[in-house]
């Protein structure tokens, strides 16, 4: 199962590396990606924090935490399942991003994203959409990048999303 896992992440990462896209489509991913870092969610916090109404605490509250516990389990999976990022073994990617650690299952980018989403999104539902859209952009160019394969982004967002409602349900 694991080699049949590898192959078809590999295969589909050859096949979007060899994609021409259009150049609107690479600044779009390079842009997704660097938002990823952090500087999206800190935006859309310092927002929440302004003018996000009488539950604004409890909402950044219930982000950090889904921020701060994808980040964590991430960490631990990453090292416990060390696996060797695309970017690595691959030649042909598109963009030259260095990679933040050296390993790439789960997905730290998509976790956090989608953990932060929906840790806020189901707080504040007019922002669901928007924040859903920025989650998937940023889990898509992680894979269009080169940084991670489809099963990283995938686990990442799973995982991620578990956590964003376990924090929105507990806090």
């Amino acid at each position: 199962m694991a080699n049949w896992l590898d192959a078809t992440d590999r295969k589909i990462l050859r096949r979007a590396n060899l994609w021409q896209a259009p150049g609107w489509v690479r600044t779009w991913m390079l842009v997704a990606s660097r938002l990823g870092d952090g500087w999206l969610w800190w935006g859309i916090g310092f927002g929440i924090l302004l003018w996000g109404g009488r539950h604004r605490y409890q909402v950044m509250v219930a982000g950090g935490v889904a921020v701060g516990a994808a980040q964590g389990i991430s960490r631990l999976l990453k090292i416990a399942v060390a696996r060797e990022r695309p970017c690595v073994s691959e030649k042909h990617v598109w963009a030259n991003v260095p990679p933040p650690d050296p390993y790439s299952f789960p997905s730290a980018h998509a976790m956090t994203a989608f953990a932060f989403t929906v840790a806020i999104g189901y707080a504040y539902p007019g922002l669901f959409a928007a924040l859903l859209f920025a989650a998937i952009s940023i889990a898509l160019s992680r894979v269009l990048l080169g940084l991670h394969y489809v099963s990283d982004v995938v686990a990442g967002g799973l995982l991620g999303w578990l956590i964003g409602f376990g924090s929105h349900m507990l806090l």
